[in-house]
């Protein structure tokens, strides 16, 4: 009797210890805030391309990365596990898409401006400055990396106008206006991946 009981007891933990590592690799594979980014990213290219700020050349071209991403994502869970070294690979690649469209978008809203100062980055400042504000809003990004980013934001919106002053702005400084705007909302992403896997 106590050897049928303990036979028993050792099915019933091999089942339960089974139970555990299933549900250990469904979590290890989940990625709420990776599977987020790339909806608000393909919402972005969308956006762009319905109001002509991305051609179709350039929406095929990031539907192609998209894919990419994707399937290295696939074949990232197919273990069963995303290690963390895994999900921070992605969401580097995530971040480097999301400048990627952001650039295309303000690329095509300089495109031939050289003499007026109509043709401002209103709206990438419009956008990074949501996505703080919603970053602080969702508790990803705190009041001080706010203020960091707020602050790079003005510097980037000083560069502009400087630019602007003379009536004319030249290939290099419209180039540095893009690196700019890259770089700041690299910076924002970044803080918002962090904050996600800190919370």
């Amino acid at each position: 009797m106590q050897i049928k009981s303990f036979a028993v007891s050792l099915v019933a933990s091999a089942v339960l210890v089974g139970v555990s590592m299933a549900s250990a690799f469904a979590r290890d594979t989940h990625t709420p805030g990776i599977d987020a980014t790339q909806q608000e990213i393909h919402a972005r290219i969308q956006q762009g391309v319905s109001s002509g700020q991305i051609t179709q050349a350039e929406a095929q071209a990031l539907y192609r990365r998209e894919r990419e991403i994707h399937m290295h994502e696939m074949r990232i869970k197919s273990d069963g596990m995303a290690t963390p070294q895994e999900r921070e690979q992605l969401r580097h690649d995530l971040e480097q898409m999301r400048a990627q469209v952001e650039e295309s978008i303000f690329n095509r809203r300089t495109a031939g401006s050289h003499t007026d100062g109509g043709n401002r980055i209103d709206h990438a400042q419009y956008l990074i400055r949501s996505r703080i504000e919603q970053g602080m809003r969702s508790g990803d990004i705190t009041r001080r990396e706010a203020d960091i980013l707020f602050a790079k934001e003005q510097r980037l919106q000083r560069h502009e106008a400087a630019f602007q002053a003379d009536g004319y702005v030249t290939r290099s400084e419209r180039q540095q206006l893009r690196d700019e705007v890259a770089m700041l909302n690299e910076d924002v992403e970044r803080m918002m991946s962090n904050g996600r896997r800190y919370r």
